[in-house]
């Protein structure tokens, strides 16, 4: 998590809760959800401004004195056309015009200000050569609360040109936006147009948000695993630490040990009495569990190098006086990581599905099928498995690589695509069928141990968290609908991902 976030009365008064310097070096996943969210207030760096007030300077200088991509040629298989010196100025505004072709739907507020919050700080990085205003405007957005009209489709993965211009249009005026506060209208020319869509912060963006809200969910699925294994009476030799000390996966062992804190078992368990191992939905949450939180910070890692990154093309050197023409705005990084980490989210969330399973069996349970109450042939929570597998089926289609994608275009010119922007709508789109999944296996291992009577120690983690889900959930154990029931467990998990933090000293 960053460390840059500052609080202060002023700010928290205004609804904010804090500051964020954006100086297009230190920000993170967190600092960019809650700009996203309005609860921090951005603040341009001195140092940043500096950097920004050179290379914009020195773009026009070089622009002025030589062919350079965008500013003095047109773009994509345009690029060997020049751009008359007379024409140069409105140059910009045909530039964004033409790639303001955004479809679909309207994008929510949170994935455009992230939007806004990425990218005014990778120019503050100082390599886009754009007048120092624009990264003012941008700010002042931010907190306000004022944002443009963006549709979703537009982007490949070699950049969010279309979601930019449409921005870059409501800065010059020529675009709507929503909400109060708009910045005043910009004067933007050929040296300001292609430096500002040169990017790919919408998907960097909406990849932040999606990274933020699933790792938390896997944190949280962890305490509710812990729930479950105590309502089947679970062996905790699963999670002992010589067994991740010989396969020492960084991942699998933080998840043993955070589970043997959840439900206070030692670190050398004794065997239990009983069967001799649990099935996979219990046993193997180390090894299932692990590889998505490896997958998570793999993630944020690509994430903080990529919002703190000057990747304009061309890039802008006030030191050398030049204007490189490069390819670092290709994602494939970014895809590779979004995709990894669905296709980890993806097994997590199957596990809960074992898992509820397993809450159905009297073998494991000692309760009646389907944990039904006394009536003759009750279903008690049958239907959960069914729900869930639905909400399962959504998320395995998510979970396709999006990296696997390819498209030729501009004549030729730009013949690959990385497709990171499908993966991080792909990502978001995962958020709600977890958290639905998760929120079933909740369900059933509350009544499970409200059935058997069990409740663990109140000061252990997993003892608050029963505690919490039973004071959502309705003690009626008829047969009925049990909707209202998941819908309030799926929300739950927000809190358990506290208790699985509090877990980790």
């Amino acid at each position: 998590m960053s460390s840059r976030i500052v609080d202060t009365p002023d700010v928290a008064s205004a609804g904010h809760t804090g500051l964020v310097v954006l100086d297009g070096i230190g920000l993170g996943v967190v600092d960019v959800v809650r700009l996203a969210e309005g609860t921090a207030r951005p603040v341009p760096g001195t140092d940043a401004m500096k950097r920004v007030t050179e290379s914009w300077d020195a773009a026009r200088q070089i622009a002025a004195t030589g062919r350079v991509y965008g500013r003095s040629t047109g773009v994509g298989a345009n690029r060997n056309e020049d751009v008359p010196t007379e024409a140069a100025a409105e140059h910009g505004l045909r530039l964004l015009r033409s790639h303001a072709g955004a479809i679909g739907e309207e994008l929510p507020a949170r994935e455009v200000r992230a939007m806004l919050a990425v990218r005014a700080n990778q120019l503050l990085a100082g390599g886009a050569g754009l007048r120092p205003t624009v990264i003012t405007a941008l700010c002042e957005a931010l907190e306000s609360g004022a944002h443009p009209v963006v549709n979703e489709f537009g982007s490949v993965g070699t950049g969010d040109i279309a979601a930019l211009a449409q921005a870059g249009l409501a800065l010059a005026g020529e675009h709507p936006w929503r909400g109060p506060g708009a910045p005043k209208a910009q004067q933007l020319d050929n040296n300001d147009a292609l430096a500002f869509i040169s990017s790919n912060a919408l998907t960097l963006g909406q990849a932040a948000l999606a990274l933020d809200e699933l790792r938390a969910l896997v944190q949280a699925t962890q305490v509710v695993a812990a729930l479950s294994l105590l309502a089947v009476d679970g062996s905790h030799e699963a999670y002992a630490a010589p067994v991740h000390a010989a396969r020492p996966h960084r991942g699998s062992s933080e998840v043993a040990r955070r589970m043997r804190a959840l439900i206070g078992a030692a670190d050398r368990p004794t065997p239990p009495l009983g069967r001799i191992q649990d099935p996979y939905g219990f046993r193997c949450v180390p090894q299932i569990h692990g590889p998505a939180l490896d997958a998570a910070d793999a993630l944020e890692e690509v994430l903080r190098i990529e919002i703190n990154a000057a990747a304009e093309n061309p890039l802008i050197s006030a030191e050398d006086m030049a204007a490189y023409h490069h390819g670092g705005f290709y994602q494939a990084q970014l895809a590779l990581a979004l995709d990894h980490f669905r296709l980890a989210l993806t097994q997590v969330a199957r596990l809960s599905t074992s898992r509820l399973s397993t809450l159905n069996e009297p073998g494991f349970t000692r309760l009646r099928p389907f944990l039904a109450n006394e009536e003759a042939a009750a279903s008690g929570v049958m239907i959960l498995e069914y729900a869930a597998g639905a909400a399962l089926g959504d998320l395995r289609a998510f979970s396709a690589p999006a990296s696997l994608g390819h498209a030729v275009l501009s004549r030729g010119v730009e013949e690959q695509a990385s497709f990171a922007s499908l993966a991080a709508r792909q990502t978001l789109r995962a958020c709600r069928a977890y958290r639905l999944v998760v929120g079933c296996e909740l369900v059933a291992a509350v009544r499970a141990l409200r059935q058997r009577g069990l409740r663990p120690e109140p000061d252990l983690p997993v003892g608050h968290a029963l505690e919490l889900a039973e004071s959502a959930l309705s003690e009626d154990q008829t047969d009925r609908p049990l909707t209202e029931d998941v819908t309030a467990a799926a929300a739950m998990l927000d809190r358990f991902t506290d208790i699985w933090r509090g877990s980790g000293a």
